[in-house]
């Protein structure tokens, strides 16, 4: 674990790829990963994606995250964070714990999150707890934000290891390292 707790999260629509990219990560820097779909099944025994069941799921994942941090633990947030509502409370986040954050934006053309979707419905990954299928994604893209922070952007339709790599050095470097 780095001295210097980091805070990295993720920031995209559904089977955009985010976990992928997040596993990959993790395969080299050691982060604490804070999902909010693994969350969500605890919090919310039938889950129907609503507004204020988002925002319960959230509030508890950032009291999770401010803790984690403060207790010297880097984080990695595999969430959607859509909009700069919610991102906000991860700047502050960082801004009171001190904790660098970078923030992974990951994309993918709709065609490909489609086929994704699909693929994670039929196969019911054990390692998957995501029960977001085409309608919520098409239910998710209108509301979709820019991020307007310096951030890491990927295509997961492409080779995400060149920002992977930018990711793990910014890691390496206390996150002093730009984005």
């Amino acid at each position: 674990m780095p001295k210097q707790p980091l805070l990295v999260a993720m920031c995209g629509l559904p089977g955009t790829g985010k976990s992928h990219f997040a596993a990959k990560l993790t395969e080299q820097v050691p982060f604490l990963v804070l999902e909010t779909d693994r969350l969500r099944k605890v919090l919310v025994e039938h889950p129907k994606y609503t507004t204020n069941e988002h925002r319960r799921v959230f509030r508890s994942c950032y009291q999770l995250i401010e803790e984690y941090l403060f207790q010297g633990y880097s984080v990695l947030f595999d969430a959607t964070n859509l909009n700069e509502e919610f991102r906000t409370y991860l700047y502050n986040i960082s801004e009171s714990t001190g904790a660098p954050l970078a923030l992974v934006h990951v994309t993918a053309p709709p065609d490909t999150v489609r086929r994704r979707l699909k693929q994670r419905k039929a196969e019911r990954h054990a390692n998957t707890y995501s029960d977001a299928g085409w309608l919520i994604y098409t239910r998710l893209a209108p509301v979709e934000e820019p991020v307007q922070r310096d951030h890491y952007a990927v295509d997961s339709s492409k080779n995400i290891a060149p920002v992977v790599e930018q990711v793990i050095a910014w890691a390496q470097s206390g996150g002093q390292t730009g984005q």
